[in-house]
């Protein structure tokens, strides 16, 4: 992710009622991408549903990466 951006995100990673409900989100995105891989009928939806899986999960992290001391 752009180190250039990082900055003009911490008031929203830092603000808990904001951070919790965003983690709540893309919680329930990951559990439909779960359910869409049990329901993949051909090799292409399985690996949509793997790379929407990878990019919520780094998602997840974010606050970790804007917060890191430098």
């Amino acid at each position: 992710m752009s180190k250039l951006y990082l900055p003009k995100l911490k008031g929203f990673v830092n603000t808990n009622a904001t951070w919790e409900a965003f983690q709540e989100l893309l919680d329930a995105e990951i559990a439909q991408q779960h359910k869409n891989l049990e329901q993949a009928t051909d090799v292409r939806e399985i690996g949509k549903a793997q790379g929407a899986v990878a990019a919520l999960r780094r998602l997840k992290h974010l606050k970790d990466e804007v917060n890191v001391e430098r």
